[in-house]
């Protein structure tokens, strides 16, 4: 399982998120409150939008707290929309190109859970995929293949189609090989203009996921960055949450039974 944080709004330097704040990702990397891991040192990720239309991306294996590049990163990176994720690995190698997040042209995407029965479902998966998504595929978790899989379905025209479609096609293919591990899909994607975070699973234990708008704009976390309880509201499991970055405001909705729909 993993942990991770996407931020759009007030261009704010990202050391504060990933290591300044009480119960920064850095610390929960260290020590979870809200996770099945109390310890996530199987690499950490960086993602983040300046001025060109593809986001910048920083990737390492290794625990992310000990990580000197990345910390220099933060302190000086500052962007409007940034994803940072620290990774406990479900079986995939701890390498660079498996961490988080993943990039496919203008999108980014970084995910906490898993696809029950994973190898079972890899190749039948990978067979749906484009030519041009399977040649974009580097390394081997199911975080990525996932990712793809929305490329495929259409991210780029309709990002919300593509993600009922996507989680549709894994569970249909699951209940049909008769896999009883779960499927748990906590993720967020953006293209640099808007977010979606998305709380799933196929039984009562989706991950935890929480929502905050007190930084002069949305902040969305695997688990609170501090003890201020009341700012931090719980998405509900089954959930969507849409954010659109506009010039001077972020906007921000949430899509409930999302996949029942």
């Amino acid at each position: 399982m993993c942990r991770w944080l996407a931020y759009a709004g007030e261009s704010r330097l990202i050391e504060q998120f990933v290591y300044d704040d009480p119960h920064s990702l850095c610390s929960q990397a260290q020590q979870s409150h809200k996770a099945k891991l109390g310890v996530h040192g199987d690499g950490g990720g960086l993602g983040w939008y300046g001025a060109a239309p593809e986001p910048g991306l920083y990737r390492r294996s290794g625990p992310a707290w000990a990580d000197v590049n990345l910390r220099d990163l933060t302190r000086v990176v500052e962007s409007r929309v940034f994803f940072a994720h620290v990774r406990a690995s479900t079986g995939a190698p701890n390498i660079d190109i498996n961490c988080h997040p993943f990039r496919a042209g203008p999108f980014m995407f970084m995910h906490n859970g898993q696809i029950g029965g994973f190898a079972q479902l890899r190749r039948p998966l990978t067979a749906m995929l484009t030519d041009e998504c399977f040649d974009a595929l580097q390394g081997g978790t199911d975080s990525e293949l996932l990712f793809q899989l929305m490329m495929t379905n259409g991210l780029t025209e309709d990002a919300e189609s593509a993600i009922r479609r996507s989680i549709l096609q894994v569970e249909k293919m699951r209940q049909e090989a008769g896999i009883a591990e779960a499927f748990r899909a906590t993720f967020a994607i953006t293209d640099g203009k808007h977010v979606w975070a998305l709380r799933w699973s196929s039984d009562d234990y989706a991950p935890s996921l929480y929502l905050t708008q007190k930084h002069n704009g949305a902040l969305i976390v695997s688990e609170p960055l501090d003890k201020d309880t009341l700012s931090w509201q719980k998405v509900p499991a089954d959930s969507l949450v849409r954010i659109a970055i506009g010039s001077n405001r972020v906007s921000v909705a949430q899509h409930e039974a999302f996949l029942a729909a």
